[in-house]
């Protein structure tokens, strides 16, 4: 191996290693599917080793892959920071970034801890709202930035920075999961975990009731683990004291989720980018290294 590794390539390779599915990677890295698998044809061959074997329509590492899935994060988030080091230094001003509250959260404190050390003059105001309420800010000019539930209904363009599989949860100390009806704690009747979940069960014929019903997640969680009902998380959100359930326990799969970052266009270039590229890097040190679940919505 007599030459660098192609950051680009790394790139792809973490994208597909992310989601499990070459068809997910190229949306992700915005590259068409042959592209994708030639990069990581190129790959292998700089290498002189698979990094990727086929389990049905799935993609899953090999040995070799897992090894080389720790550098590539290393090696590409170098590359940001370095980056981010030298182009920000000089960054002033204000932004505002929505985001829903689960995601708050769970991201926030890594983005604005990752931002503020770089760019310590600017002041981000964070508004929390769910994802339909976030858009039509954006759209008024309320917003620089917004972290949102991505759906491709949506009319708005964003930028998928994540995907994470959708799984029931209930408590651990409960068996709450046995109950028919099954209760449910969602989101609101427009939410789409909400509508993921209730067309699944409807597809496997099993009687549910809405328990409840709220934006707020920590209230959705609250009502998991105390044992009243099972809910609809991704799997970053899963907390001690819940357990996961699937079709071995009468639940059927459920598809991935993808979280999108939208960009208010008039906002200023040079901040809304900086704060874009810290979002991006923050939820990719948030992704917790894993075997890959499979992905019922391929």
């Amino acid at each position: 191996m007599s030459h660098l590794l192609d950051s680009d390539q790394l790139k792809t390779f973490v994208a597909i290693a992310d989601t499990g599915s070459f068809t997910r990677a190229a949306e992700l890295v915005h590259k068409t599917q042959s592209a994708v698998s030639m990069q990581m044809k190129r790959l292998e061959e700089r290498l002189g080793l698979a990094v990727f074997e086929r389990d049905g329509r799935h993609s899953r590492l090999t040995e070799d892959g897992e090894r080389l899935l720790d550098y590539a994060r290393r090696i590409i988030q170098l590359n940001r920071e370095c980056l981010a080091s030298f182009g920000e230094a000089d960054l002033a001003g204000r932004m505002r970034l929505g985001l829903p509250d689960d995601y708050a959260d769970r991201y926030l404190p890594e983005i604005l801890a990752r931002f503020s050390r770089s760019n310590p003059k600017v002041e981000v105001t964070v508004v929390c709202e769910p994802t339909p309420i976030l858009l039509e800010r954006i759209q008024a000019s309320d917003l620089d930035l917004a972290i949102i539930t991505h759906c491709e209904t949506r009319p708005y363009p964003a930028e998928v920075v994540r995907v994470e599989q959708l799984l029931w949860v209930t408590s651990t100390r409960h068996c709450t999961h046995e109950d028919t009806p099954i209760p449910l704690a969602l989101g609101r009747a427009t939410c789409n975990w909400r509508q993921s979940a209730t067309e699944a069960l409807d597809s496997a014929n099993k009687s549910y009731r809405v328990l409840y019903s709220s934006w707020n997640s920590t209230a959705v969680g609250a009502a998991v683990l105390a044992g009243l009902a099972v809910a609809v998380l991704p799997e970053s959100a899963v907390r001690p004291g819940m357990r996961v359930l699937g079709p071995s326990d009468g639940f059927p799969a459920l598809p991935s989720c993808k979280i999108g970052l939208v960009r208010n266009n008039r906002a200023s270039s040079a901040l809304s980018a900086a704060l874009a590229e810290h979002i991006i890097q923050s939820l990719d040190n948030l992704r917790r290294d894993r075997q890959f679940i499979e992905m019922a919505a391929e």
